[in-house]
């Protein structure tokens, strides 16, 4: 299942950067590809090829990851995507 999820936060970028790869190799473990594009300061998008969708939520409602959102003022919007039909 292919994800694409848009995160707005307070902090900068690099940070936000900082924190998915800090997490990169648990969240590949319910991921098979995942690509972070910049948007902006305070915007980025996350594609991802995820294998495991109930291990990734898990991991991505721990209180840790909770914490960090609240913290960085994150709000992610998360889209299934679908190929088009040709």
């Amino acid at each position: 299942m292919k994800l694409c999820i848009i995160s707005e936060f307070t902090c900068d970028f690099n940070a936000y950067e900082a924190m998915i790869e800090g997490n990169r190799d648990q969240v590949m473990q319910f991921c098979s590809e995942m690509t972070l594009a910049k948007v902006g300061d305070h915007k980025c998008i996350l594609v991802a090829d995820v294998t495991d969708p109930a291990g990734l939520h898990a991991h991505m409602s721990t209180p840790e990851m909770r914490q960090w959102d609240e913290d960085n003022g994150c709000v992610d919007t998360v889209f299934l995507m679908e190929p088009a039909a040709a």
